[in-house]
């Protein structure tokens, strides 16, 4: 009898361990995303499984680091060419901010350096101007400082150490972008594969081996390291003291982020309104949302305090809507109480009365700072999503650039070649449908404990972390459809994302569940050859060396944006106006030095030009005779529009438009007729630049105006 008792309660036992089984395993299938998979020990396995992927990542990094500085050398035959021609190959603005690293290495001592930044008059004529407060250009400061602490400067050129510096950031964001996919999918081998993908699409996940100084190139790789820590501050049952330590690298990496891009607070507008979606949807608890927003705050307000404390910072609409927000967030304390309908119609009450208080916020702090930075971006929004038809020149020059239209299909073409967008688009479809179930299934609970309990219960759940990241690709890939500039913020995001819907269990299982497909084997491409190349722009080179050996070191050129910057950088010589464009004042004096290329007599563009203090303007054919956009879009077509004049060429013309009285002035220069003649001097010709010297008028005294 006794062996019977003990061989009956050996069955029971082993058949409640079997359903225990059973159990466990139908809640593991029909829960997916709901919490990362199973948390290992430390045991060796898990050692070597984190020293392998360390490995991995930073091998990845260091080799995406080479391959671009490899490119930047074929393309231009960099080691070989003279120091001008180095120079002159940082284009635009990439001239403007190289030139300040330069200055600071030039300088006397570190603090000479650095009076002369705050103080600087070479930059804008006959101002002066704290270039720290109106150009994000601390890292360039940093640079120099560093360079010239270190004991380098014997066997490195200070070019090569800020080029190597920008591309060393490569390695940086293609680490971030392997923390990101390695955090959602709990394998090194989708960090290793988003490494690869972003090396693989170079064309469109960055353009850093022929824009090095761009601000973008600086800020973008400690973004992705922010969307890293925020990956990780969401994962589920992480500890309050771990917590404290990601949201200081969430800070970290936001307030660096924002020190070197003046458009931070655009693309951090974009993130406060994913976290805003995701605490209506009850996807994050309130001490994140908190806590996330109050890491943005902190990151601008330093930001802010550095830049001398620059009012477009506090005029920004990031900062008023995070104000709002918290603010209507702790009065409605029953936000997420109530059934569906219930809770629906107090999200949108709620949403109604952020917005609203956000731009009440920001439009009466626009008016008590009397700010107008950054009024042409909002000019050019409008325009551009056809809430009028706009001449406002500044915003028209954005609206006619490429980089600033829609994104074009050919993208798309390229990311399927390398086999990024097929499974990202899955991912993506699969993981939307997802979040909107979960949605309604969260909207449908009225917060209280019994309802905690439903969601533990329910079929379908999705980490926090997963849900972010969801929104940022969804959010930012918008952005890049309607601003191909913009790309880069969504593109190398695409790689970890995609990599976590190939690597990550969860999500095969919800294909399964869900979409019933098979898996597709992928296809390998090889790295695309680069091919040795060579620097070549005689012309421009003739005229930095013409420029730094017969002008005066004082003299004051007046041009193109674009060429202006290059002439600081190479010849060191005063600017009427540069390429940063972020300054209501300076928008105007471009827009007054661009009337030569507008149809306007000599003796209104000489009259401008002498209230700027320029000697010397310097003429491109390329843009008086422009071929590269369409009618209408011309630098000279934005300027005839601008100024109430029938632009050139067969096409229609609104019909408010007069015909002007006078030849364009790029033009009629060249025939040296009066009174031409009389009021400019060419001193410098080549196939594609015309320099010409204004003759300073002489003033009639009293006695020649006497009787």
């Amino acid at each position: 009898m006794t062996v019977l008792k003990k061989e009956k309660n050996r069955e029971k036992l082993m058949a409640v361990r079997r359903e225990n089984n059973v159990k466990f395993t139908v809640t593991s299938i029909a829960t997916p995303l709901e919490t990362p998979s199973k948390q290992c020990g430390f045991s060796w396995w898990t050692i070597l499984c984190v020293m392998t992927g360390s490995t991995v990542g930073i091998s990845l990094g260091l080799l995406c680091c080479i391959y671009v500085a490899t490119l930047h050398e074929n393309d231009l035959w960099f080691s070989n060419i003279k120091e001008v021609e180095r120079e002159i190959s940082f284009r635009t603005e990439c001239g403007l901010y190289y030139s300040y690293y330069k200055q600071m290495l030039k300088a006397p001592s570190i603090q000479q350096g650095l009076y002369e930044l705050i103080h600087d008059n070479t930059t804008e004529s006959k101002r002066t101007i704290n270039i720290l407060q109106r150009m994000n250009i601390y890292q360039e400061v940093f640079l120099s400082i560093l360079y010239r602490i270190l004991p380098i400067q014997t066997y490195l050129e200070p070019i090569y150490f800020y080029i190597y510096t920008v591309f060393a950031l490569q390695t940086v964001y293609v680490i971030a972008l392997f923390i990101t996919s390695w955090l959602l999918s709990d394998s090194w081998l989708a960090g290793a594969l988003s490494g690869v993908w972003y090396i693989l699409n170079r064309v469109d996940t960055t353009r850093v081996e022929f824009t090095i100084s761009l601000r973008e190139n600086w800020s973008i790789p400690f973004f992705a390291l922010q969307v890293a820590a925020i990956t990780c501050y969401l994962r589920p049952q992480l500890k309050p003291i771990h917590q404290r330590v990601i949201l200081w690298l969430v800070f970290v990496s936001t307030f660096c982020f924002c020190l070197t891009w003046q458009f931070n607070q655009f693309v951090l507008l974009v993130q406060a309104l994913i976290i805003f979606t995701l605490d209506c949807l009850d996807f994050l608890t309130t001490e994140q949302v908190v806590s996330l927003y109050l890491m943005q705050v902190l990151s601008l307000l330093l930001v802010w305090l550095l830049q001398f404390c620059n009012s477009m910072i506090l005029g920004s609409l990031v900062l008023s809507f995070i104000v709002s927000a918290l603010f209507i967030k702790h009065f409605q304390t029953g936000l997420k109480t109530g059934g569906f309908v219930i809770r629906v119609g107090k999200l949108a009450l709620h949403t109604l009365l952020v917005l609203t208080l956000t731009f009440t916020i920001n439009y009466s702090a626009k008016k008590i700072l009397q700010l107008k930075s950054d009024e042409h971006i909002f000019k050019f929004i409008k325009a551009k999503f056809g809430f009028g038809a706009t001449r406002d020149f500044d915003a028209s020059l954005y609206l006619c650039e490429e980089a600033f239209g829609l994104l074009p299909l050919d993208t798309f073409e390229r990311l399927a070649g390398t086999v990024l967008l097929y499974p990202y688009l899955c991912t993506l479809s699969v993981l939307f449908i997802l979040l909107l179930l979960v949605a309604l299934s969260n909207l449908s609970t009225n917060g209280s404990g019994q309802a905690s309990k439903e969601k533990e219960d329910r079929t379908f759940r999705m980490r926090p972390d997963v849900a972010y990241n969801l929104l940022h690709t969804v959010f930012f890939g918008l952005l890049a459809f309607s601003t191909m500039r913009m790309k880069y913020l969504w593109t190398g995001h695409m790689c970890p994302f995609a990599a976590f819907g190939v690597c990550g269990k969860e999500v095969w299982s919800l294909y399964l569940r869900v979409l019933h497909c098979n898996t597709k084997t992928m296809q390998s491409h090889a790295l695309p050859p680069s091919q040795s190349l060579e620097f070549y722009d005689p012309d421009t080179v003739e005229l930095m060396e013409w420029i730094r050996l017969k002008t005066p070191k004082r003299a004051v050129f007046a041009g193109s944006m674009q060429l202006l910057a290059g002439i600081k950088l190479c010849t060191g010589r005063v600017l009427t106006n540069h390429p940063h464009y972020e300054d209501q004042a300076l928008r105007e004096r471009t827009r007054q030095v661009y009337q030569i290329y507008a149809r306007q007599s000599a003796e209104e563009v000489h009259k401008v030009l002498c209230s700027v203090g320029a000697d010397y303007i310097v003429l491109e054919d390329s843009i008086c005779y422009e071929r590269r956009h369409s009618r209408g879009c011309r630098l000279r077509d934005l300027l005839d529009l601008a100024n109430g004049h029938i632009m050139d060429g067969p096409g229609e013309n609104e019909p408010d438009l007069i015909l002007a009285t006078h030849p364009r002035f790029c033009e009629a220069i060249k025939t040296d007729m009066t009174p031409y003649s009389t009021l400019f001097t060419r001193v410098f010709k080549n196939k594609t630049f015309h320099v010409y010297k204004l003759k300073k008028l002489k003033k009639k005294n009293k006695a020649e105006n006497g009787p």
